[in-house]
């Protein structure tokens, strides 16, 4: 197999088709396919169809439920606690961050807490939502235990990201996505598909030491919070991750810590759960419940205005807004198409053929 670029559309089919081969309905498919496409489109290569067959084998593992009865559980004016019934995260996401938008639509602000659901792909997806309402989105959710805290050897937290979306007049949304380690798990995976090794400052091994090698985590090893080493501000990538694993899980009654269920299907969960699933954690914020919607976006496209006319340092040509990068990558992959890696593509060919789909 050799690298490929495919056409969005095509892969959107092949995508599709598989959501629907498991058990999703029409429109869990669509949805479930919209969120792991908008992945690939934005240059998130690590939490696209990459992970298709990731989500497969935890079905076939009967972790994840297709026919899933996403509902409320909990619920005051402004917040609410969902119950993802051990759903695709790529629905129970979208899903649960329209409620967060519906409360806020009343309430001014909307705040939904998930438990019991699984990974939800990127969740700058899920925050962007907001902003068609003129509203800014928020996303987080807790994520398998590969993480080891500021001075620690354990892994206790995921990568656990956070997802900010604000609208602008003129200009296009600023949307911060990130993890809260200093590189997200799929860059490792990234990285092993291609035979290289890892930057310093990304993981280390079982013993607390700085290592390159990408499949250090299977030897024991960890990824190190967003700052690298102490010295260097890994304590406050802790301090966020831990916000994210606190919101999204002990706030909902989710798995939190080292009992967040693993993604891949080949291990087990702790035997010993605090709680169900995995947790999300969403916020939509209308912006007419603080100013004058225009008016806030008006002084948006004033503050990225300014930003982007900031003088650079020598080498580089402008500074960049946050989402830049991804809305630009997206224009270009929807027309010329998404390069898949040649393990991807041999990965997702298996995959059609199990289904009897022709990738």
């Amino acid at each position: 197999m050799t690298d490929v670029t495919l056409p969005f559309e095509q892969l959107r089919s092949f995508a599709l088709t598989v959501f629907a081969k498991i058990g999703c309905s029409p429109e869990d498919a669509a949805l479930a396919t919209n969120v792991l496409l908008s992945a690939d489109l934005r240059g998130i290569d690590s939490h696209g169809l990459a992970r298709l067959s990731g989500y497969v084998r935890l079905w076939e593992a009967k972790r994840i439920n297709t026919q899933a009865n996403v509902k409320v559980v909990y619920e005051t004016p402004s917040t609410a606690v969902v119950d993802g019934d051990s759903g695709l995260g790529l629905v129970v996401a979208p899903k649960a961050m329209q409620i967060a938008i519906e409360k806020a639509k009343v309430a001014g602000t909307g705040w939904v807490s998930v438990k019991n659901s699984n990974h939800f792909g990127i969740a700058g997806y899920h925050a962007m939502m907001a902003l068609q309402h003129d509203m800014i989105g928020m996303a987080m959710t807790n994520a398998s235990p590969l993480v080891a805290p500021t001075f620690s050897t354990e892994r206790l937290l995921g990568t656990n990201p956070i997802a900010v979306a604000v609208p602008a007049k003129e200009q296009p949304a600023f949307v911060a996505d990130l993890a809260t380690t200093t590189a997200a798990n799929g860059k490792l995976e990234i990285l092993q598909r291609k035979n290289k090794t890892a930057p310093t400052g990304w993981i280390q091994d079982k013993d607390g030491n700085t290592s390159t090698n990408p499949h250090e985590l299977k030897d024991g090893g960890a990824l190190i919070p967003l700052g690298s080493d102490y010295e260097h501000g890994s304590h406050k990538g802790y301090a966020l991750g831990s916000v994210v694993d606190i919101f999204s899980a002990v706030l909902s009654g989710a798995n939190y810590g080292p009992w967040v269920p693993p993604f891949v299907a080949f291990l087990q969960p702790p035997a010993d759960p605090v709680g169900e699933g995995i947790g999300h954690f969403f916020g939509a914020m209308r912006v007419d419940a603080f100013r004058p919607a225009e008016e806030f976006k008006t002084h948006m496209d004033k503050w990225i205005t300014r930003f982007r006319s900031a003088k650079t340092v020598e080498g580089k040509d402008r500074v960049l807004i946050p989402g830049d990068p991804e809305r630009e990558m997206e224009k270009i992959r929807l027309t010329s198409g998404i390069p898949l890696n040649a393990k991807v593509v041999e990965d997702l060919t298996e995959l059609g053929k199990k289904f009897g789909v022709n990738f």
